[in-house]
């Protein structure tokens, strides 16, 4: 590779960085001028990211793309690493940026100071997380990433916000210092915090000092399952994200999946097939960790009263269906995971940005007259239905974005929901493939199970908020809808409505990026033998 293309590791975090930089030389007062950089920034890094995920889908075999940043030699120096998984988590992190961002413009941005340099900031640290290649930078990023989100979190004042702002923080420190305690226990038995080479090391682990790494690796997961909101740990994130401003709790709807991300990369990596003892360490943890996230999602879902926390509870269902299927431990388990865990963190994200338009549709006092109706039932002669009533535009696009989003949420038929749903559990059913026969565990049909469940529970709940906003409640006079707030929800529906009919290609890419995750051998190799960025002979 020459020219930029060599360098495309680098940009999803130097592209931020940079952004976010010029951003903060200006004063909050020069509003057009800040949006236009900060619009013009994340096209710059969609394109960056685009180009990335083309360049690995287009590679034989291994894709993983590894930048010696700093020109020190792996595993001494920093190094970048972009494979199939990466690439698509840093193209959805930008598209979620990027949506989020011309959401903010109709009024958000102005609502606080520092806003659009705090989203790049996040988006750095989310595309950071993704990218590096070793332990201590993933805490770095992770720290850049949690730094911008407690700004974010505040974003827009208020009582509740602080108030749910100030928890999260403590929370987020309490892991942060769990991340590294457990990072420090893993070099002190390994020497190396180069995933690459701690994949290479494990196996080499006396007996006597296994103990001692798995412990650090228990330590290091229970920060992760924080962040993820696994239950009993994710206790914070429905106060937190039901208060945050829509566009604030949209981006935060990737934020569990980097913790789910990074349990994927370093439980495959550094306890896959290659790990001898401590092969598979873990995995039952995450398995039934995600199945009671699953069923206290569910129960917080359906006991929901607010728009807001049902969204949240469906990040944390969301949360438990990953952690799960990554439990089971089966590549093609894992494709599906990936494909869901795509189309979810769109249609929440777009969820959540909903929630603010519809309120807009309903009349004061709409829930408590909801919640009377739906108790106490509605004596009164129903009224004479007029023909031919005319449906505002706006209405039936909040309508029609509402019912695709719970469709998604869902996994109910037609869309791609469904697909990733069935995708997952037609691999717990046929674990070796669909020409081999092969014994179904326990395990396989208790999460197929809470599946199917979650599913209709989902939605039961959303189409009572639909029915209480759209039907029961709404307002002869509806709040205007502006065409920024419209677009990007569009535009997170429409790519998870696309994902559908290109499903074929898209589970592909998803199929290919979990083998290489299973068979990490060839990028190991791959990292490991990363060429310098400046070789010595051309300094010379």
């Amino acid at each position: 590779m020459h020219g930029l293309a060599a360098h495309l590791p680098v940009l999803p975090i130097l592209i931020p960085l940079i952004t976010g930089a010029v951003l903060v030389l200006f004063d909050d007062r020069q509003r057009t001028l800040k949006a236009i950089i900060s619009f013009t920034g994340l096209l710059i890094l969609l394109t960056a990211a685009i180009a990335m995920v083309v360049q690995v889908s287009q590679s034989e075999g291994v894709s993983t793309i590894s930048y010696a940043i700093g020109n020190w030699p792996v595993p001494f120096g920093i190094v970048l690493v972009a494979d199939r998984l990466s690439a698509m988590m840093v193209l959805l992190a930008t598209t979620l940026g990027l949506a989020t961002l011309v959401y903010s413009l109709a009024r958000w941005h102005t609502s606080g100071p520092s806003f659009h340099s705090l989203m790049h900031f996040l988006i750095m640290g989310l595309n950071g997380a993704f990218l590096t290649g070793d332990i201590f930078n993933l805490f770095v990023f992770f720290e850049v990433m949690l730094a911008a989100s407690y700004g974010l979190a505040l974003h827009g004042g208020g009582s509740a916000r602080v108030k749910a702002g100030l928890h999260y923080v403590a929370i987020n420190l309490a892991a942060s210092f769990l991340f590294l305690i457990g990072a420090a226990l893993i070099y002190g038995v390994t020497g190396t915090l180069n995933m690459a080479d701690l994949a290479m090391k494990v196996a080499m682990v006396p007996a006597a000092d296994r103990g001692l790494m798995e412990m650090g690796a228990a330590v290091l997961a229970v920060a992760f399952l924080i962040k993820a909101g696994t239950w009993p740990l994710g206790f914070w994130l429905p106060a937190t994200y039901s208060v945050a401003a829509p566009p604030v709790a949209a981006i935060f709807a990737i934020m569990t999946k980097v913790g789910i991300y990074a349990l994927l990369r370093l439980s495959t990596l550094a306890f896959g097939t290659e790990a001898g003892a401590s092969q598979g360490f873990g995995q039952i943890v995450l398995l039934c960790g995600g199945m009671a996230t699953i069923v206290f999602g569910v129960i917080g879902l359906l006991a929901s009263r607010t728009p807001g926390r049902m969204a949240s509870y469906s990040v944390l269902v969301s949360a438990g269906t990953l952690l799960a299927s990554i439990g089971i431990g089966n590549p093609t388990t894992t494709g599906g995971a990936l494909y869901y865990l795509v189309v979810s963190t769109l249609a929440v994200s777009a969820f959540f940005m909903l929630i603010e338009l519809m309120d807009r549709v309903r009349i004061e006092g709409a829930n408590v007259l909801a919640l009377t109706l739906e108790v106490f039932g509605d004596d009164d002669e129903e009224a004479e239905e007029e023909v031919g009533l005319s449906i505002p535009g706006a209405l039936a696009m909040l309508s029609i974005s509402f019912c695709v989003s719970a469709l998604l949420l869902a996994g109910f038929p037609p869309l791609a929901g469904f697909l990733a749903k069935f995708a997952i559990i037609s691999s717990l059913f046929n674990p070796e493939g669909l020409t081999e026969t092969g014994a179904i565990s326990p395990w396989a049909w208790g999460l197929a199970g809470l599946m199917i469940f979650s599913g209709f529970a989902t939605l039961i709940a959303l189409m009572r908020e639909g029915i209480n906003t759209f039907w029961a409640t709404l307002s002869d006079t509806p709040g205007p809808v502006r065409v920024l707030e419209m677009m990007p929800v569009a535009l997170l529906l429409g790519i998870a409505v696309g994902m559908t009919i290109m499903a074929a290609p898209v589970m592909d890419y998803m199929q290919a990026a979990a083998e290489e995750l299973y068979l990490p051998g060839g990028a190991v190799t791959r990292i490991l033998e990363t060429p310098l960025v400046v070789s010595v002979e051309a300094v010379h």
